[in-house]
């Protein structure tokens, strides 16, 4: 919800109406719509990581939830400055969504009795 909000303000801010999805001369507005869709690109991904990574490992998966949504919070913050290269402030996600990867691998095998 934050980022649509983000969009809408923006929307509001620079002109842009519905149901023009990108400005052609409006970097900023156009940073931050793709934040938002970048984010909404991944969330599914990462809910699953962090459901099923949850059932075994709860609380490395949780602080690897956090990790993650601090870094996509930090990326669009960067990123809706209009400065794209801003956008990698938030790069740190990558260590929660590696966290997830490893809770849910190591619930799967543990799963199917390889280890």
């Amino acid at each position: 919800m934050w980022h649509g909000i983000r969009v809408s303000l923006a929307r509001k801010k620079f002109g842009i109406k519905y149901p023009i999805m990108y400005s052609d001369n409006n970097m900023v507005f156009n940073c931050i719509q793709r934040a938002h869709g970048n984010f909404l690109e991944n969330y599914p991904q990462f809910l699953f990581l962090l459901l099923v990574g949850g059932l075994s490992h709860p609380r490395l998966s949780s602080a690897g939830g956090v990790i993650y949504l601090v870094g996509r919070i930090a990326y669009a913050l960067g990123y809706s400055t209009g400065d794209p290269q801003k956008r990698m402030r938030g790069m740190f996600m990558h260590f929660g969504i590696l966290t997830l990867v490893y809770t849910t691998a190591h619930f799967a095998t543990n799963l199917l009795g390889w280890f």
